[in-house]
């Protein structure tokens, strides 16, 4: 006759403790991958350079349709729907970065109240010349050429395709601005062509010869009028 074999009651309750910790264990593993996987992370402008540039470029964008409406003309119709295209484009932009979608700011305005300093530069004749020229847009030039303006503003993109180009809210169309970033040296001229909300908003290609890999925002800009 064959003897069957059996097990002692501390084998079974080794057993059971060894079944009890294994299952545990996947199961600890399988919640640890759930929950990492179910934690999308979503950025703001205060956590990234690239959300932030983004952000300002959707304000500037915001602002423009803004004034637009509240002053129509006979082209802000088609200027909004322009505009409109371009907020769409950035908001497809923030979703590819990680950003908050429809975050929106507006670097750039703060540092509007510096303008008043700029007559205390050197050269008093040439400054004198220059504040008739502000009075009077279809003159020479609101400034001196290759005077800085605009000191501590932000620069970053309209968004809007075709040739290198800027729009201002300070100088009319047809004034050429010399933006350079000072954290790669890099440098652009380009006319004015258009409103915005900013000293000087860069279209795509005059933005692509100044920024840096990734980054929607110059923080260190200098802007010159140059013709």
């Amino acid at each position: 006759m064959s003897r069957r074999r059996t097990l002692g009651p501390k084998k079974k309750l080794a057993l059971l403790v060894s079944a009890v910790t294994v299952a545990g264990g996947g199961a600890f593993v399988m919640a640890s991958t759930s929950n990492a996987s179910q934690a999308p992370t979503t950025k703001s402008a205060a956590d990234s350079t690239v959300c932030q540039g983004l952000a300002t470029a959707l304000g500037n964008n915001q602002k423009f349709i803004e004034g637009q409406r509240a002053n129509p003309d006979a082209q802000s119709e088609a200027r909004i729907a322009n505009r409109e295209a371009v907020v769409a484009q950035i908001e497809l932009q923030q979703k590819a970065s990680g950003c908050t979608v429809g975050e929106s700011a507006q670097d750039s305005q703060p540092a509007q109240p510096a303008q008043p300093a700029q007559p205390q530069q050197p050269a008093p004749d040439e400054q004198a010349g220059g504040d008739d020229a502000a009075q009077n847009p279809g003159g020479d030039g609101a400034a001196a050429s290759g005077e800085q303006v605009c000191n501590g503003s932000t620069v970053t993109l309209s968004g809007e395709d075709g040739a290198p180009a800027a729009s201002s809210n300070q100088f009319p169309a047809g004034t050429k601005l010399k933006v350079t970033n000072l954290d790669n040296d890099k440098s652009t001229t380009v006319e004015v062509t258009g409103v915005s909300g900013s000293c000087a908003l860069l279209n795509n290609a005059a933005f692509e010869q100044v920024r840096e890999p990734g980054r929607f925002l110059i923080r260190r800009a200098l802007i010159e009028k140059v013709g």
